[in-house]
This record gives C-alpha cells, sequence and structure tokens, in this order.
C-alpha cells in the first residue's frame, strides 16, 4: 500500500489557509488521487467541542488533527490541514506522528488578515470582546523552513496553488 502524506496549512486567521487547502483539495481530487480535506473549525466543532482556547488547548487540538491526519496518511490518502496551529513546537510533534509531512506556510500580515476578517474575529479582539486571539493577544510563530510558503497578500490563489501542485508533484 502507498503511504500517503499529510499538507500542513498553517498561518494567521484570514491568510487563506482554508481556501488554498480547497483549491487544492479539488485539483488533486481532480487529478485522481485519493484526498481528504480536515478543517480546524470543523474539527474542532465535531471533535474538539470539549477544549478552548488556552494554549493547552490549543496545542491538544492540533495534536489531535495531527494525529487523525497522521492514521488516514497511514492507509494511503493525501491529506489536507488547515490549521492555524500558532506555535512550532506541537507542529514539530505533529511532523514527526506523520508518514510524510508538508508544512504549507500561508504568509499574508496581519494588517491583510486583519482586512480580510470574515468572521470578525480581529475586530471584536480589537474591541476587547473576545481575548486569546493568535496575532492580537497570542503569539504566532511562523515556519522556520516550511517546504512551500504562500504569500498570498503578494500572490493570486492560481500562483499559490502552482507552487503548492509544483511542490506536491515532485513529493508525492
Amino acid at each position: 500500500m502507498k503511504t500517503g502524506s499529510v499538507i500542513w496549512f498553517t498561518g494567521l486567521s484570514a491568510a487563506g489557509k482554508s481556501t488554498l487547502s480547497a483549491a487544492l483539495f479539488d485539483r488533486l481530487s481532480a487529478l485522481g488521487h485519493e484526498v481528504t480535506n480536515l478543517d480546524s473549525d470543523v474539527i474542532r466543532r465535531e471533535i474538539s467541542k470539549d477544549l478552548g482556547f488556552s494554549r493547552a488547548d490549543r496545542d491538544a487540538h492540533v495534536r489531535r488533527l495531527g494525529f487523525l491526519a497522521a492514521t488516514l496518511a497511514s492507509e494511503g490518502a493525501i491529506v489536507l490541514v488547515s490549521a492555524m496551529s500558532p506555535r512550532r513546537q506541537t507542529r514539530d510533534e505533529v511532523r514527526a506522528m506523520c508518514p510524510q509531512f508538508i508544512e504549507v506556510y500561508v504568509n499574508a500580515p496581519l494588517e491583510v488578515c486583519e482586512e480580510r476578517d470574515p468572521k470578525g474575529l480581529y475586530k471584536q479582539a480589537r474591541a476587547g470582546e473576545v481575548h486569546d486571539v493568535v496575532g492580537v493577544d497570542i503569539a504566532y510563530e511562523p515556519p522556520l523552513h516550511p517546504e512551500v510558503e504562500c504569500r498570498t497578500n503578494l500572490e493570486s490563489i492560481e500562483e499559490s496553488l502552482q507552487k503548492l501542485l509544483d511542490y506536491s508533484r515532485a513529493a508525492l
């Protein structure tokens, strides 16, 4: 059986992780690959609803995502994971769980993410209505050596997608 891989999209809220993951899912599926897409928000609602947003709870959620992704990848799937996963150490723990791990840094400056802000999260944080928001109250630790970096404030979705496809072709 072919070993699968985990393609892990990390970055600030509203950087474009889910958008790029969905686009890559569509493209890889069209090419005949077995692909699964795990969105952190969906998994949090269904599997991690017992967790809050403290550092320990965020790390536990990322580990759960990583375990699920590693399990699916061990069955041969390409697993796409969109998760802010703000701490390098926790992402490294997930990397160690996975048969093949491709870290994608979806990089957009905080100002750009705040302009996009589809959930209104940054606006609520700036107004003091919510706390523990990554990028505002909690530091985001960017990857030091991601396999792919997508600069979503400088690149179109198609340009970022092409980077992902180029890397994926060589790695998968």
